[in-house]
């Protein structure tokens, strides 16, 4: 049976890095040209979303390949290549030279100006001056001492199953919990089988994954299903009350990993918008210039069937009304609420 744990992706890394070398010409000709090319074929072998990203590739080149020529500098070129790569719309790919790292536009934009959370509402009316941090978490009492608001704001905080106990410890005679991942970009994806310690894991089916496995676009290995890991004395006990997940679309990468495993759970709803995507693992290469890459290479499957790599929907979908946060009151949070006291 296999489990969500930080050593089945970082063999799976290695074993990209490892073809990366087999597949690496050592002589290869530096110059712009051949830098365009080797990049657009890699992707074009290896990248794992053409069919999500409603990408054609061939168009792509035919786009950017005749802005390339020998006696280009390497910041022209750099900005070639970038712009070809922001055409996967992709918050995993990335160009890196010793000048510039070319980030996704498109996803970048949208992560800040979709953002669905006000921090400022949230620190001074739901955290409060007298909320507790506990290992990578900011949390206190909400709606009388009925609910536990608990806030990750990133998943490169380092969490462990103790402080899953004492949360479960602490609000144990609450109603129900919220976890707000809103603008939680991603990190650590140990941490994602940590986080669902605080649910009854007993071996179900949290989603199943696919390495791209040959250079035709649809050539993948077959799925592997990855599953809940069933602890034994740790934790002492499950949370089995209801629990509100909190995503918006900064919540990247590790959080979406996150929020497809909640399906899993019949305690726990996703509130909120659609989370920014980005559940393919990445990987890459050195160019024949000394650049390094890296994109998506692996493709991952909800329980339901669905890719969800542009975003997973939430259960409950609620937008942030300005005349509430004007207000100081932050609706997601309210509707969240009234969910678990009314369940």
């Amino acid at each position: 049976m296999k489990t969500l744990r930080i050593l089945a992706f970082s063999l799976v890394t290695l074993a990209f890095t490892a073809c990366e070398k087999v597949f690496m010409e050592p002589n290869a000709n530096s110059d712009p040209v051949a830098t365009f090319d080797y990049l657009w074929n890699k992707v074009d072998q290896q990248y794992a979303f053409f069919d999500v990203k409603n990408v054609d590739w061939q168009s792509v080149y035919t786009q950017y390949r005749p802005q390339v020529h020998e006696d280009m500098d390497d910041e022209a070129l750099f900005e070639v290549c970038a712009a070809m790569l922001n055409t996967l719309r992709d918050g995993h790919t990335n160009l890196i030279s010793d000048f510039n790292t070319s980030r996704n536009d498109t996803v970048y934009y949208k992560m800040i100006a979709e953002k669905n959370i006000n921090t400022d509402v949230v620190s001074l009316n739901y955290l409060t001056l007298n909320y507790q941090s506990t290992g990578g978490f900011a949390h206190n009492f909400i709606r009388d001492g009925n609910v536990a608001y608990i806030r990750y704001s990133s998943f490169t905080n380092d969490i462990d199953y103790n402080t899953m106990n004492y949360l479960v410890e602490r609000y144990k005679y609450c109603q129900g919990m919220i976890i707000d991942l809103r603008q939680n970009g991603g990190g650590a994806v140990a941490n994602i089988p940590i986080l669902l310690s605080l649910f009854d894991n007993h071996g179900q089916k949290l989603y199943s994954t696919q390495i791209k496995s040959g250079p035709g676009h649809g050539e993948f290995t077959d799925l592997s299903e990855v599953n809940a890991t069933i602890y034994g004395e740790v934790p002492d006990y499950f949370y089995h009350r209801p629990v509100a997940v909190l995503i918006d679309r900064g919540s990247f990468s590790a959080t979406s990993f996150f929020a497809i495993c909640c399906m899993a759970y019949d305690n726990v709803k996703l509130f909120g918008d659609d989370s920014g995507g980005g559940l393919g693992l990445p990987n890459g290469g050195e160019l024949p210039n000394g650049w390094t890459y890296r994109f998506s290479i692996t493709r991952t499957l909800a329980i339901d069937g669905q890719n969800y790599e542009n975003g997973v929907p939430p259960d409950v979908r609620v937008l942030l009304d300005p005349a509430a946060t004007a207000q100081g009151l932050d609706n997601v949070i309210e509707t969240a609420a009234d969910w678990i006291c009314g369940f």
